[in-house]
């Protein structure tokens, strides 16, 4: 009977020694995480794009982006999703084919995060060796004073 007593207060003493160990711990896997969901669609007519990069970067508290990004690829419908992105900054870029590389940081913070990107063509160049037509809202331009007449010269 003694044997039986001591065995079940090892087994006991053994559950609670683990079970403490166990809610000790602090493990990534309980860390809180985010369901993220991605539009990518065209600026100028609101149309899915299709295949563009979805590239997920971390971001310290500094600011600096961590090691260790993540590339999701948009469906036909310009949809991307992924689930598990831990709460915290999170750096985001697009990339796709014939337009302009989007990037902007997000601060992830609910259990479930729509985010719609709109992306834009690229846009030509500005080179002040060109003529530019004048804004309707520009003041028009001052003339110079005029000349001071030589003729009269002061003594």
């Amino acid at each position: 009977m003694k044997k039986i007593f001591v065995i079940g207060a090892v087994l006991v003493l053994a559950t609670f020694t683990l079970a403490g160990a166990a809610f000790g711990q602090q493990d990534a896997d309980n860390e809180p995480t985010s369901f993220m969901y991605f539009q990518v669609i065209k600026d100028d007519n609101g149309k899915p794009v299709r295949n563009a990069a979805v590239i997920l970067h971390a971001v310290n508290a500094k600011g600096k982006q961590e090691r260790g990004d993540m590339e999701l690829k948009t469906d036909p419908e310009g949809k991307a999703s992924f689930d598990g992105i831990p709460y915290g900054m999170l750096r985001v870029q697009v990339l796709a084919q014939g337009f302009q590389t989007y990037g902007e940081d997000f601060d992830i913070e609910k259990a479930k995060t729509e985010i719609t990107i709109k992306l834009k063509r690229p846009q030509g160049q500005y080179s002040v060796y060109d003529d530019h037509p004048k804004p309707p809202s520009a003041p028009p331009k001052q003339d110079a004073p005029p000349p001071q007449d030589q003729s009269k010269k002061p003594n």
